[in-house]
């Protein structure tokens, strides 16, 4: 942050803040030295006066689930060549050249969610030992804060102390990695099927299939991952990719997952966030007799006080499909048999990345489109849902205003399930669902809502006094429009934001980037480290033998500095 930008207050907008129990009331906001402060601590005479009549008014946007970082990414830019030859937008000024849509470079990864009115992206999938590029990438995004989740499930050194019934030792080694490559959390993807995956074998691991040569199931994994999360105080609770995703019938092993909490929870708090559910919510045994489970979804997360959710709704259109969930690409590999590439992180994990396109009339395609609204639409508590596309899997992330359009209206929802296959919106709940969202539940999904999920609610998310001086202004006339048959302008609106501020630097103005800065990275360091240095040394000692066994690289070229970040921001927890 740039201390010595001029104060900001913008003037008479529609305020829409949740945290702070603010809904559309037309009040003034004040930036000093990058944070939100009270009106009277900034000298009129010395601000920049922002008049924002007539336009609404929203903390920056916070995407918690994104793939923005990282060797895959990377990859994925190179299968989607043809992504890149007609998006150029050269260098201008400052502004950094820019280019793709479904996989866009760096900058325009900044820029575009800025535009949005986003100041916050988490990549949500790191296996350790690639880490460092996915920091080098972070480190290259413009303007949003980022953080990054360490992929953990299939870590050979943390199946060993399972196995071993060893949790003190687990809890700790857990602890180290997040801090050794700058994580924030520990996420889990099709937990443990890395492992027979890398023999050839895994393909539609269910919660409580044995994992060879180990001897543990999903369901323990999770358990494991949970109650170190638990214990350690993370701020985000464990972040999961449920088993079996993109396979029929599915949607009983996401059920079972998010069961899987009551297992390991202490706290009363939120204690396992499960991504991406569109994707597990399918009934059916076959793409032939899919169905969507999206009700049946629904009503287990109204009964589960203790788990979140992100949706990773599908937009139709081009998009790219990346996990560390191989078994799911090589499955789809063959569904599309066009081109595809695969990797395996010693170790630690595999993954996969496939090109794919969502067509409207595609039977399969519908119901998947179906079911996120569905699932968003009928999950009574909005605090518990995030708003994705599971960038660029479901969609690029700049499909988001697409997404709120379906949400604030019917209407809009109606319009587009005229062109879609009829015959499978006979499978979806769908089309006989009223609800609409509020702009304030809409600031919910994609504000307050994740970064309360992510514990970073004290400096994001909201606009009270202390929080970051990351606002998002956008040019639409409530009081003027009916946001449910206006739903084009609603549209607009978010598509291109009118006046974005990021750590109290204007960076969007009229709906076009004028200013190249860099966010934070957050990471976290578990007080667990410096409280039990006598187990933690046995670990490390263990560590050692272990990398010798298990790695290529030595141990000192594993942990990531502090100084090999941009603009690192730690957390103690």
């Amino acid at each position: 942050m740039n201390s010595v930008s001029k104060p900001i207050i913008i003037r008479n907008g529609y305020v829409f803040d949740p945290i702070n129990k603010i809904n559309g009331e037309v009040m003034d906001i004040a930036i000093k030295d990058g944070k939100i402060v009270k009106l009277e601590e900034v000298n009129e005479k010395e601000a920049i006066i922002i008049d924002a009549r007539g336009k609404v008014v929203m903390p920056g946007g916070v995407d918690l689930h994104s793939h923005i970082a990282g060797p895959k990414v990377n990859a994925g830019r190179l299968l989607r060549i043809e992504d890149h030859y007609m998006t150029n937008i050269p260098m201008v000024d400052e502004i950094k050249p820019q280019t793709g849509s479904v996989a866009p470079n760096t900058y325009k990864i900044g820029y575009g969610y800025a535009l949005l009115g986003y100041t916050f992206v988490a990549e949500a999938a790191s296996p350790p030992l690639e880490t460092r590029h996915t920091h080098h990438e972070l480190d290259s995004i413009p303007i949003v804060d980022k953080m990054t989740y360490i992929l953990v499930d299939s870590n050979w050194i943390g199946l060993d102390y399972m196995v071993k019934g060893e949790f003190e030792k687990l809890k700790i080694y857990f602890a180290w990695l997040l801090y050794a490559v700058k994580g924030y959390t520990l996420k889990l993807v099709n937990p443990g099927v890395a492992v027979p995956w890398n023999y050839g074998r895994g393909l539609g691991m269910d919660i409580d299939d044995q994992i060879p040569d180990y001897g543990l199931t999903p369901r323990e994994i999770i358990t494991y991952c949970g109650k170190v999360a638990e214990e350690l105080k993370l701020p985000h609770s464990i972040h999961i990719h449920a088993n079996r995703l993109g396979i029929p019938g599915n949607y009983t092993t996401l059920i079972e997952t998010l069961k899987t909490v009551h297992r390991y929870r202490i706290h009363d708090r939120y204690a396992m966030h499960v991504t991406h559910v569109q994707f597990n919510s399918y009934k059916g045994d076959s793409w032939i007799n899919l169905e969507s489970g999206g009700e049946e979804v629904a009503k287990e997360v109204n009964n589960n006080p203790y788990v979140t959710i992100d949706l990773g709704q599908v937009v139709f259109g081009k998009a790219l499909t990346m996990t560390a969930d191989a078994p799911f690409e090589f499955a789809l590999y063959h569904l599309t048999m066009w081109k595809a590439t695969f990797s395996h992180v010693e170790a630690e994990a595999a993954a996969g990345i496939v090109p794919y396109t969502y067509r409207k009339r595609n039977y399969v395609n519908t119901i998947q489109w179906a079911i996120g609204l569905e699932v968003a639409l009928l999950v009574k508590d909005p605090w518990r849902v995030v708003l994705t596309t599971d960038h660029p899997n479901g969609a690029p992330f700049t499909k988001y205003p697409d997404v709120i359009t379906w949400l604030v209206s019917k209407k809009a929802r109606e319009e587009t399930m005229k062109k879609v296959s009829q015959r499978a919106l006979k499978k979806c709940a769908l089309p006989a669902i009223d609800r609409e969202y509020t702009l304030y539940e809409i600031a919910i999904i994609t504000r307050a809502g994740p970064a309360k999920i992510l514990g970073i609610d004290k400096f994001k998310g909201h606009l009270g006094v202390g929080a970051d001086g990351d606002v998002a202004i956008y040019d639409l006339d409530i009081k003027n429009i009916d946001i449910s048959k206006d739903y084009e302008k609603v549209k607009k609106a978010f598509s291109r934001a009118w006046y974005v501020i990021k750590g109290g630097e204007i960076v969007v103005k009229e709906g076009k980037v004028v200013r190249h800065i860099y966010g934070r990275t957050i990471y976290i360091k578990p007080r667990i480290l410096e409280e039990r240095k006598d187990l933690l040394n046995q670990v490390l000692e263990e560590i050692k033998t272990k990398f010798k066994d298990y790695y290529s690289v030595t141990l000192n070229n594993f942990i990531i500095r502090e100084n090999e970040l941009r603009k690192p921001y730690e957390i103690v927890v």
